[in-house]
């Protein structure tokens, strides 16, 4: 699905250069289920921008389903982005005047002019929100919002779904949630690559990238010994937090 190698990002800041990728290989086959992590300022939003399309590399190369995509003119992109990638942000990126149904159609609006509406309330029932197709944004909870942003990512049928944080803004078990719709979509076929900075989303994935400066400093299969690590580690920052705020 994806070959990436050496990838540079270099953001110029004032007489300095903070080097955002320094030198990045990553393959990603089709079908895999792929955690991205690290701290702020590591890179994995970067390295995400970048596999999806929405941003290029300063040097190296990106392959997307065996084209040079880092080659390709803006026009290409957008046809690679509409046509295979889906995108599923933390803040949903919803238009707060329109249906949950419309916000969903938007992207064939773009690759196919003519919509098909009932193209989009297939996908809303694929995250289990057919009922609620008529409702606004601010008439959702924060879950059902997150799910039509997801019904939104998949009513192209793309190949590959980037997720960016997304369970940051919900409550645990609204994440679990939505967790399980990624589950079923990897089960479908689709190639998952999660960014999270939480461990027990992480866990989930059957890969884990670890990112720290530019460089990617663990990429590894998630055993079953690796995921209880994972969600324990998770559950003492749960605590320290709680502690923290009482």
């Amino acid at each position: 699905m994806i070959r990436a190698a050496q990838l540079r990002k270099d953001y110029p800041m004032g007489d300095d250069v903070v080097h955002a990728l320094a030198g990045v290989d990553l393959l990603i086959g089709a079908g895999e289920f792929v955690s991205i992590t690290g701290p702020s300022g590591s890179g994995k939003s970067t390295l995400m921008h970048i596999l999806g399309c929405l941003d290029r590399p300063t040097s190296g190369t990106l392959e997307f389903r065996g084209a040079m995509v880092s080659a390709m003119t803006p026009r290409q992109l957008a046809r690679v982005r509409n046509a295979h990638i889906g995108f599923v942000f933390q803040t949903f990126n919803l238009v707060n005047r329109t249906s949950a149904l419309d916000n969903v159609l938007m992207p064939l609006v773009y690759t196919r002019g003519a919509v098909d509406r009932s193209l989009g309330l297939k996908a809303l029932e694929q995250v289990g929100l057919a009922k609620r197709a008529r409702h606004l944004p601010n008439e959702l909870s924060g879950g059902e919002r997150q799910r039509v942003a997801i019904a939104r990512a998949i009513v192209n049928n793309p190949d590959f779904i980037l997720a960016d944080e997304p369970t940051g803004n919900l409550d645990s078990r609204t994440g679990e949630q939505i967790m399980q719709i990624f589950h079923e979509l990897r089960a479908s076929g689709k190639t998952i690559v999660v960014v999270t900075h939480e461990m027990d989303v992480a866990a989930q994935a059957d890969r884990l990238i670890a990112m720290m400066d530019g460089h990617i400093i663990e990429d590894a299969r998630i055993d079953e010994a690796r995921r209880m690590d994972l969600l324990a580690t998770a559950q003492r920052v749960k605590r320290l937090h709680r502690k923290t705020a009482s």
